[in-house]
């Protein structure tokens, strides 16, 4: 198995602040727009260097996307920014209506998805936001790995056409892809080439089934691992290509089971290629208060629950 190796952890949001740097200084038609989490979506340097291409909405994440939407029409690219929960569920009608209705060049990058939100607890930690974007038509829906990931995804989004959704975390994370990758939407990342399983994860999951791939070294099974970062549109020949080789296939992702990552993959294999699946997310719960390393645990969302998914899925092939 290829060796992954880090010497920092950062957190993904930071990556977007460094994101966000970048366009600031390489692309005047970016503005951002932040309902009253500047601090929490890393986007002071952004604002000191271009204070007259930031938008301060204060609590009120409505408006804030109904302000977006107008400054896409404008000719501006807005990325309007703020917590998971509330620029997904809180608007969710706003951007139905204003963003992917009406095909506005609106990105919505959000910060402290899923359960390592941590000690916040279940309100704010938002575990269906991938379901709701991914089922909205227009809509492409983006969920990298590490810092310098999200790094790049922000800045490639700049040049994409149409209504996005960015999601990140707050815990810090292993940081192991390159810093000059070249972010590509919609095209998976293989992480290591395998026969025995497809090991399909996203988000911070990733580095979890890299860990998980080499506990199952270990035991003689060679997992192939995919980095879907992309997750509408899903990148369906690399997925296709990989459980036609292995013939078996575990998803990992920090998301309800229902309607994420594990539910488009099942989709595209049903469709196209029955293979045998085991899924890692949260089934059918809310979360809880906790550290992001005590919830991920708990829950299931781990290295250790990786391996056990495959070791249970090789054996149900034919």
């Amino acid at each position: 198995m290829k060796k992954y190796t880090y010497t920092e952890k950062k957190d993904t949001r930071s990556g977007f602040g460094a994101g966000m740097a970048e366009l600031g200084r390489k692309n005047p038609d970016v503005v951002a727009l932040c309902a009253d989490l500047v601090a929490s979506l890393k986007l002071d340097a952004f604002i000191k260097e271009n204070p007259g291409r930031f938008v301060q909405c204060g609590i009120a994440e409505a408006n804030m996307i109904g302000v977006s939407a107008g400054m896409a029409i404008a000719g501006y690219i807005p990325f309007a920014t703020t917590f998971a929960n509330f620029g997904s569920g809180r608007v969710y009608d706003q951007i139905r209506q204003s963003v992917a209705y009406s095909g506005t060049n609106v990105k919505i990058c959000v910060s402290h998805a899923g359960l390592t939100l941590g000690e916040d607890g279940a309100t704010h930690q938002i575990l269906e936001d991938i379901a709701m974007m991914r089922a909205m038509p227009e809509m492409t829906v983006i969920n990298p790995c590490d810092y310098n990931q999200t790094m790049a995804a922000t800045i490639a989004l700049a040049d994409h056409n149409g209504p996005a959704y960015l999601r990140f975390g707050r815990p810090v994370v292993p940081v192991f892809t390159d810093a000059d990758q070249k972010f590509e939407i919609g095209k998976a990342w293989m992480v290591n080439e395998g026969k025995d399983v497809s090991i399909i994860a996203t988000g911070h999951l990733v580095w979890e089934a890299i860990l998980a791939g080499e506990i199952l070294e270990k035991e003689g099974i060679d997992a192939e691992i995919i980095n879907i970062h992309t997750i509408k549109p899903l990148d369906e020949e690399a997925i296709l290509k990989s459980a036609t080789k292995t013939g078996c296939v575990v998803t990992a992702e920090e998301h309800q089971l229902n309607g994420g990552l594990g539910d488009a993959v099942c989709q595209l294999l049903g469709r196209n290629l029955p293979t045998p699946v085991e899924m890692i997310g949260v089934n059918n719960s809310f979360g809880e208060s906790g550290t992001p390393a005590q919830l991920m645990e708990k829950y299931g969302l781990n290295a250790a629950s990786i391996a056990s998914k495959v070791r249970a899925v090789i054996k149900r092939k034919k």
